[in-house]
């Protein structure tokens, strides 16, 4: 294998980009599955976030970013990323994306919430996500320097130094070492974690797990985004969404009688995410149902995807309002890195979800997930083809496992636990078992733990982290920690004798 081949961990809409990026050089994209299966992009309702009107500007995008990211996003960060925009929907053009046009011909420009301006571009309707993912997937098959492995990672090959100069995946044959000059981590979030979520039931924080046994720090991972509209057709597992735009055209929320929930509310439906979800959650801890009213709303032409997806339940959401709850949805932490994409791990990189950059802080934008990854593609490519080839290194002791039989566990857990609502003897609860079965070879309860210790150690409530003991913000910082800090959290967390359970 090649001294300059880089490996691509991750094939959505961050992983096809970077790959496409690196060319000429030699990519290997490690794919869990074929392109276009099982992954997140390809089920992104929302769109792509770009200040392209006519009373737009990348400056008000960027403010608006840093209003939702509740003091903790990096205002350099935003403003690069808001700036990149508007030529990344000029690229993806370019590859062939056909976004959605209004009348005059022009793209048709979208709301959603907590955007001070339309400014959501889109394809497909509400399928922007599935469109993305197949013009960059039909764009890397025809790349000569793609050459893609349908398989997982399994642990990260570092030489004495702690550089990252490879990895092992586990495939269909059996292990397979993966040398490279450097590695990319585009593995997304891990939604999958939660008994309810919007994401592909394999979003379990993988690459969290991966980059923490090999040392790497993790930052404000502890924020994890519920979207307030999740389709209630099932009481766990991945749970379809009903897209924020229905919001933002003027969908409601309702209880059963017909009562707006987000009634003196400020911004009511057009709240931030983490305010709509609560006000959901505070109806249904009680037993009452939530209902989205898009009945004035032709979903039908106008938004297909979940149309589809009531039509699936045996909804018609032109006749009835669609049951909604909240779901985990989005993880703004991650690998800490700056702003070429490089971790604490000299040769490991990472993009997307996976990687907390600066953007999000402490509660994501809409639709400002797949613009992240597209803009910060390019300058880890060029990074990473500055960057001198590694030496060979190896895995240090036996190679990690996946245990899907500990999933059904942890997946409670995380839901009873650090959820939407957390406190101190829930979360001391959560890092002392996720522990015991990270330390018993759980990957999955490794990506856990870290969130539920970093939630522990955030004694206060900031976006997307709602502590029911702790309701106060304080100065803003952000978290940092290394699996073996998160082991010493749940070392030390408060025995359930020492603590008052909060309601």
């Amino acid at each position: 294998m090649s001294r300059d081949r880089v490996v691509v961990v991750g094939a959505g809409v961050a992983g096809l980009a970077t790959a496409l990026r690196l060319a000429p050089l030699p990519v290997t994209l490690l794919s869990a599955a074929p392109l276009g299966e099982e992954t997140a992009t390809a089920w992104a309702q929302g769109g792509i976030a770009a200040a392209i009107g006519r009373d737009d500007d990348p400056a008000l995008h960027a403010a608006d970013t840093l209003a939702a990211g509740a003091g903790l996003s990096d205002p350099e960060v935003a403003r690069g990323v808001a700036e990149a925009g508007p030529g990344l929907v000029d690229w993806l053009t370019g590859l062939g994306l056909a976004f959605d046009r209004g009348a005059d011909g022009g793209l048709a420009l979208g709301l959603e919430a907590a955007h001070g301006r339309r400014r959501i571009v889109k394809a497909g309707g509400d399928a922007t996500g599935a469109a993305v993912l197949a013009v960059l997937a039909r764009a890397a098959l025809a790349c000569p320097s793609i050459t893609v492995v349908v398989g997982r990672a399994s642990a990260l090959m570092q030489d004495a130094a702690g550089r990252v100069t490879g990895l092992v995946a586990k495939t269909a044959t059996g292990p397979l070492p993966l040398p490279a000059r450097a590695v990319v981590l585009a593995t997304g979030g891990l939604g999958g974690l939660y008994r309810t979520t919007t994401n592909p039931a394999g979003a379990v924080g993988s690459g969290l797990a991966l980059a923490a046994r090999a040392g790497a720090v993790l930052r404000d991972v502890e924020f994890v985004q519920f979207h307030p509209t999740a389709i209630a057709t099932r009481s766990e597992g991945p749970l379809p969404l009903a897209t924020e735009a229905l919001r933002g055209e003027g969908a409601v929320l309702i209880d059963a009688a017909g009562g707006r929930v987000m009634a003196g509310i400020a911004g009511a439906e057009l709240a931030p995410r983490d305010v709509v979800a609560r006000a959901i959650a505070t109806r249904t801890s009680r037993g009452e149902a939530v209902f989205l009213d898009a009945r004035r709303l032709d979903v039908a032409r106008r938004f297909p995807t979940v149309a589809a997806l009531c039509r699936a339940a045996g909804l018609d959401p032109a006749v009835q309002p669609i049951p909604v709850r909240p779901a985990a949805h989005y993880h703004m932490g991650g690998v800490r890195v700056d702003g070429r994409g490089r971790s604490s791990l000299p040769g490991l990189w990472a993009c997307g979800e996976v990687a907390a950059t600066g953007l999000h802080g402490a509660n994501r934008l809409a639709s400002n997930s797949l613009l992240e990854a597209m803009a910060f593609a390019p300058g880890i490519a060029a990074d990473i083809q500055a960057t001198a080839p590694a030496g060979i290194g190896r895995v240090s002791g036996p190679l990690p496992c996946s245990r899907p039989d500990a999933l059904p566990e942890i997946r409670t857990l995380m839901e009873a636990e650090v959820g939407l609502v957390r406190h101190e003897a829930g979360l001391a609860r959560a890092v002392r078992r996720l522990a015991a079965l990270a330390q018993a070879g759980s990957a999955e309860a490794v990506a856990g733990l870290l969130v539920a210790a970093a939630a522990l150690e955030r004694r206060e409530s900031r976006g997307a982290h709602w502590r029911a003991d702790h309701p106060e913000q304080r100065v803003p910082r952000h978290t940092e920690i290394t699996l073996s800090q998160a082991l010493s959290v749940a070392d030390a967390a408060p025995r359930p004798a020492l603590l008052q359970d909060v309601p």
